[in-house]
């Protein structure tokens, strides 16, 4: 993905709201000096932090529309810059009108994500929390958009600061020490080293928790439903969507074709793909539906093998597991025991259960959670992305490495400045720029 270009000090503007119609409308402006834009577009410069009724005005005078002007003052505004929102109707033509008009005042359209990322290489967020606009905005549940307000508001930066201080506190003592060879050894006891990183891991690893499970509220897993004809599969996504997805019939090989369904245990998304009966055939079509399943289970996080409970386990569901990717975790369920007149039960790795009578479902789903390592953790959950557990991981690796250094004071005293600048990646003071290109062009243009 292409990186964004350096910031320029210079003015931007887009269309905040989502396209399509609404009720209200906003066109942002962000940059040095809007004086003379709002001069062109208003016929006169809004009192700050207040709201002003206006017309926006085009090159004539004529009014385009008409609404609300807010002028936020550097630095205290999103952005930290000058900001100007014109709030008109919520039409996409009168909207494209009142941001054309700002382009000929001499703004220039925004990037995706610019707004989000002038405010925080103003100081005005840090980068976990420029993030969580994004995921605020994505969030697919209500739980997801609490975490994400908790990330917005500063709960893991805050968390993560406390990480990187109590590095520097361990670091600033060892490279004191450094100037002293002789006392090396002395150092290590007296000051109570790995009693330190200690603290410290455990800190790491209880955020790293919470982390993992904001990071599966904003990504979701998916599970992918395989077995032979006729087990059932469609009828289990039905019973999991609640509603019709997939058709339904006693013939086999109905389902020729991935059927991808989006639903929510606790929050958590859970993408369910359906697919074709794993069996060997002569049919073209099939044969191209059974590639198909193929394909889904190597991208899928979890694979839901269903066996007909009336026969159990046979050699060709034996050899479907064997064929699953080692990276893919598995889970048996036993369908149709309505026929067999057993009760729904969960063991290790398997669920008995009825996707026609609904038997066993809520046992299904509690599975599903705990195979993703879904914890519920409450209000304790804030939002987090693959490249925080990442930067995580790493700097529990360099404190591991730093705690077999024992004598060795400057190895210690670098894995710990790596550590730092591990964490210190996740609020973006320690991060490389095509990075933060990577991350901000994946915002929405008015963001």
């Amino acid at each position: 993905m292409a990186s964004l270009p350096p910031a320029r000090p210079d003015l931007i503007a887009a269309i905040a709201t989502a396209p399509g119609r609404g009720g209200v409308g906003v066109v942002r402006v962000s940059g040095p000096d809007i004086g003379p834009l709002a001069q062109g577009v208003l016929g006169r410069v809004p009192a700050p932090r207040h709201a002003t009724f206006s017309r926006f005005l085009d090159r004539d005078g004529e009014a385009i529309d008409e609404g609300i002007a807010l002028h936020f003052v550097a630095p205290h505004s999103f952005t930290g810059e000058h900001v100007l929102e014109l709030q008109g109707h919520g039409g996409p033509v009168v909207l494209n009108l009142i941001l054309a008009r700002c382009l000929e005042l001499g703004a220039r359209l925004a990037e995706p994500g610019e707004f989000s990322r002038r405010a925080f290489l103003n100081g005005k967020l840090d980068l976990a929390q420029a993030e969580a606009v994004a995921d605020l905005i994505d969030a697919a549940s209500t739980e997801a958009a609490h975490s994400a307000v908790r990330s917005l508001t500063g709960v893991f930066s805050a968390r993560i600061t406390e990480l990187v201080d109590a590095v520097i506190r361990l670091r600033t003592l060892v490279e004191a020490t450094l100037d002293f060879p002789e006392e090396e050894i002395d150092f290590i006891e007296q000051a109570n080293a790995f009693g330190r990183l200690d603290t410290i891991d455990a800190s790491i690893a209880a955020v790293r928790l919470q982390a993992k499970q904001g990071a599966l509220l904003r990504e979701g897993l998916t599970a992918v439903l395989i077995g032979q004809p006729n087990v059932g599969k469609s009828s289990l996504l039905n019973q999991l969507a609640g509603y019709e997805a997939a058709i339904v019939t006693e013939f086999a090989g109905t389902t020729r074709d991935t059927v991808r369904e989006a639903i929510q245990i606790q929050g958590v998304p859970l993408h369910i793909v359906d697919t074709a009966g794993l069996r060997e055939t002569e049919d073209p079509v099939e044969k191209l539906g059974i590639a198909r399943t193929w394909a889904a289970i190597d991208k899928a996080d979890m694979a839901l093998l269903l066996v007909d409970a009336t026969h159990g386990l046979s050699e060709r569901e034996t050899a479907i597991l064997a064929r699953l990717p080692p990276t893919v975790t598995r889970l048996t369920l036993h369908n149709k025991i309505d026929l067999t007149g057993e009760t729904s039960r969960a063991a290790e790795g398997a669920v008995w259960l009825s996707a026609r009578t609904g038997a066993g479902i809520d046992l299904l789903r509690e599975k599903l959670l705990a195979s993703a390592g879904w914890q519920a953790t409450g209000e304790d959950t804030f939002m987090a992305r693959a490249r925080h557990l990442d930067a995580l991981d790493r700097a529990a690796g360099h404190l591991a490495v730093a705690r077999e250094s024992t004598g060795q004071l400057e190895l210690f005293a670098e894995e710990l400045r790596l550590a730092q600048a591990a964490l210190s990646e996740i609020t973006g003071q320690f991060t490389a720029d095509d990075l933060l290109g990577e991350i901000f062009s994946s915002f929405c243009i008015g963001k």
